[in-house]
């Protein structure tokens, strides 16, 4: 063998070799189809810029979008067991658990935050379907409550961003008991008078639907987000009817007084800080060249 076969070749084959395209350079819109350029959904806060589909949103995207210059403090979590019932279907609960922790970047299903929107301080929790369907376990039970006691220790609102297929099923009846659990946490902070304002995204299901998802002072939802207890799939097999069109979607609920408002992702910062300011009787912050001299100096 000489230069030629050791050097020559592998260059020449490397520069023309394919190059790997990455996976996530374009995406499909589950609506329309049509392919999209990611960089394009993410500037546009997921949201596909010709349908409007609203895709689903990481934990931290979503913070960042909400809070004021992107910047919050994390609010830790109690630590849970980890695996409480030696859990094992088709993998171990604690295998499943690790991959949805590197997958995502979070502890658990929810991640807690405080900051300002708009200037008023508050309390948001997000939970993302990514880390094993946004199922409610202790630690995501856990969660709510920790972000619940702080809104009533900070004297804020509490925002609740709900992603979720239900209870986590690898935890048993541990994951049923945090339905009352968070119940009880939001009638704490019912009693302290602080505003409890919930986001419902694509989907919100199960469990959470039948607890703190649905005891909200006000229910927002995402356009053509699925939100019910059971799926459409099961009702309709247990009633043999079928369903309306658009049933359990963001905008039939609102319509039939189960939301109150539907919201595009873009407004959703305006809307939530006005909500804010109108519960806690804030008003807005004129901008700075339209104050007072007396309030400038």
């Amino acid at each position: 063998m000489n230069w030629i076969s050791n050097v020559v070749r592998p260059k020449i084959r490397n520069y023309f070799a394919r190059r790997d395209t990455p996976e996530n350079l374009w995406i499909k819109c589950p609506d329309t189809g049509q392919l999209v350029f990611y960089k394009d959904v993410e500037a546009n806060q997921f949201v596909i810029p010709g349908s409007n589909y609203h895709m689903r949103m990481g934990a931290m995207a979503r913070l960042k979008s909400i809070f004021d210059n992107e910047t919050w403090f994390d609010i830790a979590v109690p630590a849970v067991p980890l695996d409480p019932l030696k859990f094992r279907d088709e993998r171990r609960y604690t295998d499943r658990l690790k991959d949805a922790r590197s997958k995502t970047g979070t502890n658990d299903a929810i991640k807690l935050g405080f900051g300002k929107l708009e200037g008023l301080p508050v309390v948001i929790g997000v939970q993302d379907f990514e880390f094993m369907g946004g199922s409610l376990g202790m630690a995501a039970g856990e969660a709510v409550i920790k972000g619940l006691e702080t809104a009533v220790e900070k004297g804020t609102p509490f925002i609740v961003f709900a992603a979720s297929g239900g209870a986590r099923m690898q935890e048993g009846i541990l994951s049923l008991m945090q339905l009352p659990r968070t119940t009880v946490a939001v009638q704490m902070l019912r009693e302290a008078r602080k505003p409890y304002i919930v986001v419902l995204t694509n989907p919100t299901t199960g469990g959470v639907t039948a607890s703190y998802a649905m005891l909200g002072d006000v229910h927002i939802a995402e356009p053509g987000a699925l939100i019910g207890f059971a799926g459409p799939r099961v009702i309709e097999q247990t009633i043999r009817e079928k369903l309306p069109e658009g049933f359990q979607r963001a905008e039939y609920l609102r319509d039939h007084g189960m939301v109150d408002m539907v919201v595009h992702r873009r407004q959703l910062r305006p809307t939530l800080a006005n909500l804010c300011r109108i519960f806690t009787k804030t008003q807005a912050k004129p901008p700075a060249d339209n104050l007072p001299v007396a309030a400038i100096a």
